[in-house]
């Protein structure tokens, strides 16, 4: 009789150790001792998992001449947002491929827009919230600045603000876009919208929630630079 073939792992790559090394890594305040956890542990998950993302769902609208770029790209991202893990919230498999993805979906869409010249916009609500402030690309050329300052500070402080993974997600997402406004091809909301729900796959209450939060801590932040003060959120 013969044998029955088992199904294979398609994590294999992501192993129990890489999420180990992850908290390990997390967990060392020695740089020395991080960056030989991440070499010999976490690295080739990364490299893996960037290739996989990229294949599985056709990121081919590239920038890149060579695929390998694009890959280095994602885990150089991937490195980016390691310390946003929090441990115990979660697998880190599911969360950095859904960083990933979210990367290569705001960066494959930049590029299909470029070839395209154009992106099919859909209704969504109208709430008030920060996203409005993408609306006119002049007035945020005017405030480069503030919002260099604002994206730095917040970074920090989102770890904070959101305890549920999704709301993490999303917060990171907006504050993607605010990085990548330069690179944009379309200032206004309801293509934003789209962007951060295909970034993220949630819904738009849950992003509208996300934002007015952070909106708060934009008007904020705002009032005290216009005032001269220093940012403090």
């Amino acid at each position: 009789m013969a044998k029955k073939r088992g199904r294979k792992s398609k994590r294999l790559y992501f192993t129990e150790d890489t999420e180990l090394a992850i908290v390990e890594y997390l967990a060392s305040e020695d740089q020395i001792e991080r960056n030989k956890i991440y070499n010999s542990r976490i690295h080739y998950s990364f490299y893996k998992l960037a290739e996989n993302l990229i294949h599985t769902f056709k990121f081919y609208y590239t920038e890149v001449d060579d695929l390998e770029d694009l890959k280095h790209e994602v885990i150089c991202f991937l490195l980016e947002k390691l310390h946003y893990f929090k441990v115990g919230k979660g697998k880190a498999f599911s969360y950095f491929s859904i960083v990933g993805k979210n990367y290569l979906i705001l960066y494959n869409n930049k590029n299909y827009a470029k070839k395209k010249g154009k992106a099919d916009l859909i209704e969504v609500d109208t709430d008030n919230t920060i996203l409005n402030n993408f609306e006119n690309k002049e007035k945020l050329l005017d405030k480069i600045e503030f919002l260099d300052i604002f994206i730095e500070k917040m970074e920090y402080k989102l770890p904070g603000i959101f305890n549920k993974p999704d709301d993490l997600i999303v917060a990171d997402a907006v504050l993607t876009l605010f990085r990548k406004r330069s690179t944009l091809e379309i200032f206004n909301k309801k293509a934003l919208y789209i962007y951060i729900r295909e970034i993220t796959g949630c819904d738009t209450p849950s992003i509208t929630k996300v934002t007015k939060n952070m909106r708060q801590y934009y008007i904020t932040a705002y009032n005290q630079w216009e005032l001269g003060k220093p940012i403090v959120l």
